[in-house]
């Protein structure tokens, strides 16, 4: 039995080290599982169509979230009435171009394009106009951090 117990001692003590041998390094297990349920992901979802709201909330937002690293990815999507209101507006037209070029993804729902008459001229935009019902539920079941406009 000596035997026995010095075995189920040995494998303890190489289990144990193994775990401090994994975690000596970067941080504790529950700092790295902490880290690893860190949201960094960011979706937009703008449906408002007053101006104000646009410039000085949700393009304000997402532009220097995206452009000062707080996610590491923001995806707006424009939605309803917003859409309408950006086909509509040079100086909204050319924030978003400003927001793309800083990496922000650019969503928009077909169907509301489409019942606006709007889908081409969001497409010019650099718009990626689809049906956004998947899309939306997708993000938000994967644990994208969402706010709304």
């Amino acid at each position: 039995m000596s035997g026995m117990r010095t075995i189920l001692y040995r494998a303890g003590v190489v289990m144990v080290l193994a775990g401090i041998l994994i975690t000596l390094p970067g941080k504790s297990a529950r700092a790295q599982e902490a880290q690893a349920m860190k949201p960094d992901k960011l979706l937009v979802v703008w449906t408002s169509a007053d101006r104000e709201v646009a410039n000085n909330m949700v393009f304000m937002y997402s532009f220097n979230a995206m452009k000062q690293g707080w996610w590491k990815e923001v995806s707006l999507l424009i939605w309803g009435p917003s859409q309408k209101l950006l086909t509509q507006d040079a100086d909204l037209q050319e924030y978003v171009k400003r927001m793309k070029d800083a990496g922000v993804k650019l969503l928009a729902c077909k169907a509301c394009a489409d019942g606006y008459g709007v889908s081409a001229d969001l497409q010019k935009l650099g718009v990626e106009v689809k049906y956004t019902g998947t899309t939306l539920t997708e993000m938000l079941k994967s644990g994208w951090t969402t706010i709304t406009f």
